[in-house]
């Protein structure tokens, strides 16, 4: 599998790109591919967040606290106590 790829010139301060070929020959990396998965980081993280922000917002809290507070099972533990003095 062939992935398509794009170029584009990248205008970095001196000391960025100092630091930048310091840690990709560290690491035994061209600048380039150490600047590619440090954006694929990014992105993930990024998205990983506005998964997280999306299903938030979709909660339903009485349910969950139906769910917490349905007889059955064991006693929580101590430190699996919740704490309703935390307002969401």
């Amino acid at each position: 599998m062939t992935t398509k790829v794009a170029t584009f010139p990248l205008r970095l301060p001196v000391s960025l790109k100092a630091a930048l070929e310091t840690i990709s020959d560290r690491e035994g990396t061209s600048m380039n591919q150490f600047l590619v998965v440090a954006a694929a980081e990014k992105i993930a993280a990024m998205q990983t967040e506005e998964f997280f922000l999306a299903r938030r917002n979709r909660v339903d809290r009485e349910a969950f606290r139906r769910i917490l507070d349905r007889p059955g099972g064991e006693t929580p533990s101590p430190e699996d106590a919740r704490d309703d003095s935390v307002s969401q």
